[in-house]
């Protein structure tokens, strides 16, 4: 088959996706509409199978807002499993070769998810911790707080291509290596999707979550499938990265609130969606962290005190002024023609008429996470 041919064929798949639409109904069913090898990324955040036994309480005698909803409840782990295996290998046959899959869950899951995982040929490439700054505490007492959940990120298989914006990564965390235990907030704020002063969604994810995975492992460009899409975390980060979507989500409510959602987030503009390709002292937070939160979004112009020079905040957290790039230390440094930079004192941006430090949204960021 020529190359023109095989062109044709992508073409003519990518007609026929529902990019941008939420498909309703079960997930398998829904994504069996999907033609193979047609999705770069697949990010699942699947029940949890919590097994709840009754009602939880605070000490005062509040009842906490938990998952009881009948999408997380299975009569057994084999019937867990096996809905596990069906969604999976959905999810393996829409994937392309060099596409990747990421699963997120808890202690409840996610050892199960990832044994079936490796038995359906995907290769494990990290397991991710992400630590919550502010996580829901122990209230029997009887265990320690649970502050974590585990994220599985896999490739098609042991010797499969995949993507990895490494330096991209490395620039967003102040120009060290990304780890792998990821230390953010839970979703609430604004950011949480409430109706009648409820929340919309027992487990809604933060978008800093998603906007680390998708920035890490996707292009501009590529079609990400959420199976279990929810309030629309996935879509609403796709977007505003330039990353297309499809999301699958059996609960009415849930997708009237993610597509209310998704429509009113903004794209980013191209020039801010460039990350770093190629170029120390890491603060107790990179900056960025504060990019992920949105407390200085892409697209963000900064500037010095005395405004001799600007630069606009990039979707990694590395910034551009006049072709040149780097991080806010290095191109700080760059522009002086300096021996170093403190880049949280020397760049600023303006806020409510006022010109503040970058250094003030770090703070910000630090007293949230202290909530």
């Amino acid at each position: 088959m020529g190359v023109a041919e095989l062109n044709r064929r992508a073409a003519a798949r990518a007609a026929d996706l529902p990019v941008g639409q939420i498909l309703p109904g079960d997930c398998v069913q829904s994504m069996r509409q999907l033609p193979d090898a047609s999705v770069d990324l697949v990010f699942a955040d699947p029940p949890y199978n919590l097994q709840l036994g009754g009602d939880l309480s605070r000490p005062d005698g509040s009842a906490v807002d938990a998952v009881t909803d009948h999408w997380d409840r299975f009569d057994s782990f084999a019937a867990y499993d096996a809905f596990t295996e069906s969604w999976l290998r959905q999810a393996r046959r829409v994937l392309k070769p060099d596409g990747a899959l990421w699963v997120i869950g808890s202690y409840h899951n996610i050892y199960r998810v990832g044994a079936i995982l490796q038995d359906l040929g995907f290769w494990i490439l990290n397991d991710i911790v992400w630590r919550k700054t502010n996580p829901m505490p122990n209230f029997k007492g009887t265990r320690f707080t649970n502050a974590h959940e585990t994220l599985l990120w896999a490739s098609m298989g042991e010797n499969a291509r995949y993507h990895f914006n490494y330096r991209a990564m490395k620039t967003l965390n102040d120009e060290l290596q990304m780890r792998s235990d990821w230390t953010l907030p839970i979703c609430s704020g604004a950011e949480r999707l409430r109706e009648g002063g409820r929340k919309v969604h027992p487990t809604q994810k933060p978008e800093s979550l998603l906007y680390r995975v998708l920035l890490a492992t996707t292009q501009p460009g590529d079609l990400v499938l959420d199976p279990f899409f929810g309030t629309g975390t996935t879509g609403a980060v796709a977007k505003r990265l330039g990353r297309r979507w499809i999301g699958c989500e059996a609960e009415a409510a849930y997708r009237r609130a993610a597509a209310e959602r998704i429509a009113r987030e903004l794209p980013l503009d191209e020039r801010a969606l460039a990350t770093m390709q190629a170029p120390r002292a890491a603060p107790r937070v990179a900056f960025g962290a504060l990019v992920e939160a949105g407390l200085i979004p892409p697209g963000t112009v900064l500037f010095d005190a005395r405004r001799r020079w600007h630069a606009t905040v990039r979707a990694d957290g590395s910034l551009e002024s006049g072709g040149r790039t780097g991080s806010i230390h290095g191109l700080g440094k760059a522009l002086q023609d300096a021996p170093s930079c403190n880049g949280w004192t020397f760049w600023h941006f303006e806020q409510d008429g006022v010109a503040r430090p970058v250094d003030s949204a770090r703070q910000a960021w630090l007293l949230a996470a202290e909530d």
